[in-house]
């Protein structure tokens, strides 16, 4: 793919870009081109391919649940271990689940809206999603990954708002707090915190969304991130969580709380701990920048994606969200399963605009939490700096 940095434009009226960093080359391809890869059926949605695999994940669930009923009439020991494995698993099945809803929310999973709304409301709501709710934003998210001040998840901070880490100290509890923030054991302690709840304080509170000045959160619907017009697409929304919780605190008077507890809650967590993680590393990383609204374009915030494995087991589960996140951002209303045919195709027309990391997971993850810190206040195409 032909890229430039002296005439980077897409559109007639784009301004000459200004501070690049890194000597960063702005990639010229148009989305027609990337399209034009492609075989065409992979575009085609097949409701009852779609189905198929709601089936196998819903099985699945319910085949570790049984088990599980066995695991309290083992020996303690064999307890211990048991119900961690049952927790892990039913997390990465779950959290496929959770993919397929994401699916119906884009409209991937059928050619018929009624179907991907009412098959993604439910799993959704059944995993304490907001559907409708996180649906807009997250369409937001990729109708302008990359882009500094309109992108909804992990919009990174500016140099001004670290002052210690941007080598300005202005007194001895910063130089402390920066001090801090390099030991390891205060990071891995930030890690574990950012990885159990992260997900649901990004509801609540969109943290590591855009600063809208008040409180904004997935469950109010007069919050900025929602139009008039989505109002009850909100309160439908918020409705499907509120049942579900009613829904699990019956369960506890019935079974009891613990039984709530290690059957569904924990898993939840687990369930958390993979869309941080899958969501956090697919868009941050020291060697990719963000763009500022003059560079900006559909086609250049898509590329700003790392396609990532977990190993084929996970992929799987977790129907290759991860490793063919690129094609799903420029391409997000085609279904999962033509995705990694998809990713071929798109990895040869975007030659050195397509990014894949094999790095194994744990020192990406460690490298993107320690390196990724902040971007500079000015300039059109900013790296991640610590």
């Amino acid at each position: 793919m032909h890229r430039a940095k002296s005439d980077p434009r897409s559109h007639s009226d784009e301004a000459e870009p200004v501070l690049i960093e890194r000597d960063w080359e702005l990639p010229t391809f148009t989305i027609k081109e990337i399209r034009d890869a492609i075989p065409a059926h992979c575009f085609k949605r097949d409701t009852l391919r779609s189905f198929s695999y709601v089936v196998h994940d819903l099985a699945i669930v319910a085949a570790l649940g049984y088990a599980a009923t066995f695991i309290d009439q083992t020996p303690a020991q064999a307890q211990s271990i048991l119900w961690p494995m049952y927790w892990i698993a039913q997390g990465i099945v779950a959290t496929g689940i959770w993919v397929l809803a994401h699916e119906c929310g884009h409209q991937a999973f059928s050619d018929s809206k009624f179907i991907n709304n009412t098959v993604g409301y439910i799993l959704h709501s059944a995993l304490l999603v907001p559907y409708h709710s996180w649906r807009i934003t997250h369409s937001k998210h990729h109708k302008a990954t990359g882009h500094l001040k309109k992108d909804q998840v992990f919009v990174p901070h500016r140099r001004s708002e670290f002052p210690a880490r941007a080598g300005r100290m202005e007194s001895e509890d910063e130089e402390h707090h920066s001090l801090l923030d390099e030991a390891p054991l205060y990071t891995l302690y930030n890690m574990v915190l950012i990885f159990l709840f992260g997900w649901p304080l990004y509801l609540l509170f969109n943290t590591s969304g855009q600063d809208y000045g008040r409180w904004t959160s997935h469950f109010l619907p007069t919050a900025p991130i929602f139009e008039k017009h989505q109002f009850w697409d909100v309160v439908m929304s918020d409705i499907g969580v509120i049942g579900m919780i009613g829904g699990l605190v019956f369960a506890g008077q019935v079974f009891s709380t613990a039984a709530v507890v290690k059957y569904y809650l924990i898993p939840y967590l687990f369930v958390n701990f993979w869309l941080v993680l899958i969501t956090y590393l697919q868009h941050t990383d020291p060697k990719l920048p963000h763009y500022s609204d003059r560079v900006w374009n559909f086609q250049r915030g898509a590329a700003l994606t790392i396609d990532r494995s977990f190993g084929s087991i996970i992929n799987h589960f977790h129907h290759h969200i991860s490793d063919t996140h690129v094609a799903h951002h420029f391409f997000s209303t085609m279904p999962h399963y033509h995705a990694e045919e998809a990713t071929r195709h798109i990895q040869k027309a975007l030659g050195k605009s397509y990014y894949r990391d094999n790095t194994p997971i744990p020192l990406a993850l460690w490298r993107s939490f320690t390196e990724c810190k902040f971007v500079e206040d000015e300039g059109d195409v900013v790296f991640y700096k610590h």
